[in-house]
């Protein structure tokens, strides 16, 4: 583990486990850490891949008083990161909110990077419009981050509740809820510009193959929206998740692992 300097003295959290075989960064979705990846980071370095995570700005172990935490500047925390280790063409993968951060980074990142993977991701756009019939709108989204003002630990305590499908564990929902509560609330600003954010464009131009893995349930990203998405790029590939929600790799684990090492070992 160790932390990288991004911006006048501030740094990201990141943990990098070497492998022979090809990396993959893991990008978590908003509010949250890397240690949402905690059920999946073992079974990517067990098939042998260089695992790289991190805390995004004002996350988790990261720290919480930056300026810029706008997509675009967590996908440049991105490209840092991967020049820092010396990664040679990563895959990316990015959940919710972390989605967008990963087309983001994915772009920069050019002819270094050999894919890019949407898990529940909220990209191109996360708000709908009349051109873009897919998700919330950004009153919903203003609507959320002005109750999380107000009564953070509820909110996000909802937000928890809402991620999967199924009902979970006691314990799960727990672990869910406290890492959103370990966001700095200069962390909704992201979420704000989330709402604003338009990719189709820098999507529809990415010459790596994409594979996208959602769950038919999603409450947070339609799955309408990915399937949207999977028509603007010229390779991809789009797996649905029938029973699951927003986290397809906490709901339905074996498969979501099997797609993963399936397209990493190609």
């Amino acid at each position: 583990m160790g932390y990288l300097e991004v911006e006048d003295g501030r740094r990201v959290y990141f943990e990098h486990h070497r492998g022979s075989g090809r990396p993959i960064v893991l990008i978590h979705g908003w509010g949250a850490t890397a240690r949402c990846w905690d059920t999946t980071a073992p079974a990517l370095r067990a098939n042998g891949n260089e695992v790289v995570l991190l805390d995004q700005r004002a996350c988790g172990r990261s720290d919480n008083d930056f300026s810029d935490v706008t997509i675009s500047a967590l996908g440049s925390d991105v490209v840092r990161l991967v020049d820092h280790l010396g990664l040679r063409e990563p895959v990316v993968n990015g959940w919710s909110l972390g989605g967008a951060v990963a087309v983001d980074a994915v772009a920069k990142l050019g002819s270094n990077c050999s894919g890019l993977f949407l898990t529940g991701g909220a990209t191109p756009r996360y708000t709908s419009t009349s051109d873009w019939p897919h998700g919330a709108t950004v009153d919903d989204v203003k609507g959320v981050l002005g109750a999380a003002a107000a009564d953070r630990a509820n909110t996000f305590k909802g937000v928890a509740e809402a991620v999967c499908a199924e009902p979970q564990t006691a314990d799960t929902l727990a672990w869910l809820w406290g890492m959103f509560m370990e966001m700095g609330p200069i962390g909704d600003e992201s979420l704000l510009d989330l709402a604003e954010l338009d990719q189709r464009k820098l999507l529809g131009s990415l010459a790596v193959p994409v594979l996208s893995l959602h769950g038919r349930k999603d409450g947070f990203v339609p799955f309408s929206g990915a399937e949207a998405a999977r028509d603007l790029c010229s390779d991809a590939r789009l797996v649905e998740f029938p029973n699951a929600g927003h986290a397809p790799f906490l709901e339905d684990r074996d498969t979501y692992l099997a797609e993963l090492t399936g397209f990493l070992n190609r």
